[in-house]
């Protein structure tokens, strides 16, 4: 097992004199005994989805010390290797321990590491330089506190390839007549076509297509290619019926627009229905009266590429995303509870959730990303 040893050294504006507090509110300072990192000099690592849950390294450090008795949090940063740490630097919190712990470590699995990499700008499949660093704060410590303290390890540099996260859940391929005007391939034995995955890796998928044609036709297939794995209707017509077989496509019959698909592999049954989707609620200009619905970005070169967005002047209020007039549907909060969405980042939802508030009013362009069932999320980017 790999270890980094992350020493930890205690950045605090310039420290004029040692003085021993009992309240991180009056200049709080930590021990000027100083620490080595021991090793190791780098390491490489190849991530992949199939192995996420196995060990990347363990991360390993020395105790940071304010000078007074604190629970401290310790989080994780990346930046790529020719790049600098910043105040905005990408970080995952590891742990939190008392300042007084001797043998800080922490078991850092390939998952946390790649989503780690991935927010410092990592590109999927390509072998890059990283620097790591740990820091501390006391838990107590407002993230916006402006004169706040922060005990900063060196830094150590890797070589590692990120996976597209995608890549941890087993996925349906949904292969149809509608590809190249959703944004695919038509009927594509390439894997160029829509998919749902499982959340659990069970055989149990969920997930949303956007179907652009009139006269939809499709089949699932386990496999990108067409292998005999493809399954549609059992009962020959296309005609919904729930039950899988390898008759005929299947053919919804609602024509163009966003569908909803729940599949029992196992038990080869499943579910179809139509959705909208859109953005209603106080914060919106038509409050909750009317949904304001979103775009399917087909435009490979763009970021949103295969998601749902708006631009949208939002005012400090509530929404939700609703997929269904009648309220049936919707898209909110994991808690269930109103909470305060973040500005820039995802913001993970799930399905009749509850509802959102937009933190700030101004000018957002909104973006729904429901490609992954296990990772349902919205961004709200300013514009």
């Amino acid at each position: 097992m790999k270890k980094i040893f992350l020493s930890l050294i205690l950045l605090a504006g310039t420290i004029s004199t040692i003085v021993s507090c009992s309240n991180e509110k009056l200049d709080p300072v930590a021990s000027s005994s100083a620490i080595n990192m021991t090793s190791p000099t780098g390491g490489t690592y190849v991530l992949t989805g199939a192995t996420a849950g196995t060990t990347a390294f363990t991360a390993a450090w020395t105790s940071a010390q304010f000078g007074y008795s604190a629970a401290v949090t310790y989080s994780l940063q990346a930046v790529l290797g020719t790049q600098n740490f910043s105040a905005n630097s990408a970080s995952i919190v590891i742990a939190s321990f008392n300042s007084d712990a001797s043998d800080n470590q922490m078991v850092i699995a390939q998952r946390d590491l790649n989503k780690l990499l991935l927010s410092a700008n990592g590109s999927i499949g390509t072998s890059s330089s990283y620097k790591l660093r740990i820091i501390g704060k006391p838990s107590t410590q407002l993230t916006a506190s402006t004169n706040g303290v922060i005990a900063v390890s060196n830094e150590v540099t890797i070589t590692a390839t990120p996976y597209d996260t995608f890549d941890e859940f087993s996925k349906l391929y949904l292969p149809g007549n509608y590809g190249g005007a959703s944004g695919f391939a038509d009927w594509s034995g390439a894997g160029n076509s829509a998919t749902i995955f499982s959340a659990g890796n069970d055989g149990k998928y969920e997930g949303f297509v956007w179907m652009n044609v009139s006269s939809p036709e499709f089949k699932f297939n386990s496999d990108p290619t067409w292998s005999g794995n493809d399954k549609g209707e059992n009962n020959g017509s296309g005609a919904f019926s729930g039950v899988l077989g390898t008759a005929s496509n299947i053919k919804p019959a609602d024509g163009a627009g966003t569908y909803f698909f729940t599949v029992n592999w196992s038990a080869l049954t499943y579910t179809m229905s139509k959705r909208q989707v859109g953005i209603i609620g106080a914060a919106t200009p038509n409050g909750w009266g009317n949904a304001t619905y979103l775009t399917f970005d087909t435009n490979p070169a763009s970021p949103y590429y295969r998601m749902y967005t708006i631009d949208l002047a939002l005012t400090a209020d509530e929404f939700l995303i609703r997929l269904s007039d009648d309220w049936s549907n919707k898209m909110g909060t994991i808690s269930g509870n109103t909470e305060t969405t973040t500005t820039g980042g995802q913001y993970k939802i799930k399905l009749n959730g509850g509802n959102m508030k937009v933190p700030t009013a101004g000018n957002y362009k909104v973006v729904l990303d429901i490609r992954n069932s296990a990772n349902y999320n919205l961004r709200l980017m300013p514009i």
